[in-house]
């Protein structure tokens, strides 16, 4: 899948996020190796704390589905560049260390003039997985 046609999915799936506190609406399009795609919204909440992010929304839908190996993760927050948070960062660097991040690059702009791709270990270059001895 190129990495346009993930982020418009991002860009249809942001369509559904709850932010009534923010007005800050966030989509995200997760793709799987074999070819899956998870799709998350922000969702805010009263007390702020539990609101949840659209990246680990579409992690937390993917990983209940019984995925554990991603290959993109595409973040639409409209016309202006997003990032994920470094929590976010955090959460998808348990599954996806090299996880490729695709975002509009700093600048904004149109989609179509492309876009900034970044491999998660370069974003969060010291995040850590503890050994469980568990099998994921």
């Amino acid at each position: 899948m190129k990495d346009l046609e993930l982020y418009r999915i991002a860009e249809n799936a942001r369509e559904n996020a709850y932010a009534p506190f923010s007005g800050f609406r966030v989509g995200a399009a997760l793709l799987t190796t074999d070819g899956r795609v998870y799709t998350g919204v922000n969702v805010e909440n009263s007390s702020y704390g539990a609101t949840i992010c659209a990246e680990r929304t579409a992690f937390v839908k993917a990983v209940s589905e019984g995925e554990r190996s991603f290959e993109a993760i595409a973040i639409s927050a409209g016309e202006e560049p997003s990032m994920p948070c470094g929590i976010c960062r955090q959460f998808m660097f348990e599954f996806a260390p090299q996880i490729r991040v695709i975002t509009l690059p700093p600048a904004g702009g149109d989609p179509e003039d492309g876009l900034q791709v970044k491999r998660l270990e370069e974003l969060l270059p010291d995040g850590f997985r503890l050994e469980t001895g568990q099998s994921t």
